[in-house]
C-alpha cells in the first residue's frame, strides 16, 4: 500500500498554502479528500495534517472504505 508510513512521512502531496481570509496556513491532501489541516505556522499546520491523514486511513480502514492510490501530482511535474 502506497500510504505506509517510511520515517513518519506519508506518501502522498501535501499543499501548504497561506489563507488571508483564514488568516492561517492550510495543509491539504488532494487525494484524501477532504483531508486538510489548519495551523498558526507552518510547521503546526504541517503537524495537524498529518494527524488528519493518520485519523482519515485508520477510519477507512476500520470501515472497510476503499484507499485511493496518490495520484496528485502539482502542475510542475506535469509540464516536465
Amino acid at each position: 500500500m502506497a500510504y505506509t508510513q517510511s520515517v513518519g512521512e506519508p506518501h502522498c502531496h501535501i499543499n501548504l498554502f497561506w489563507s488571508d481570509e483564514d488568516s492561517c496556513w492550510i495543509a491539504d491532501v488532494p487525494d484524501l479528500p477532504p483531508c486538510s489541516a489548519h495551523g498558526v505556522t507552518r510547521e503546526e499546520a504541517l503537524a495537524h495534517v498529518r494527524d488528519a491523514i493518520e485519523g482519515w486511513l485508520q477510519v477507512a480502514r476500520e470501515k472497510s472504505f476503499p484507499i485511493p492510490e496518490p495520484r496528485y501530482r502539482p502542475a510542475i511535474y506535469a509540464a516536465a
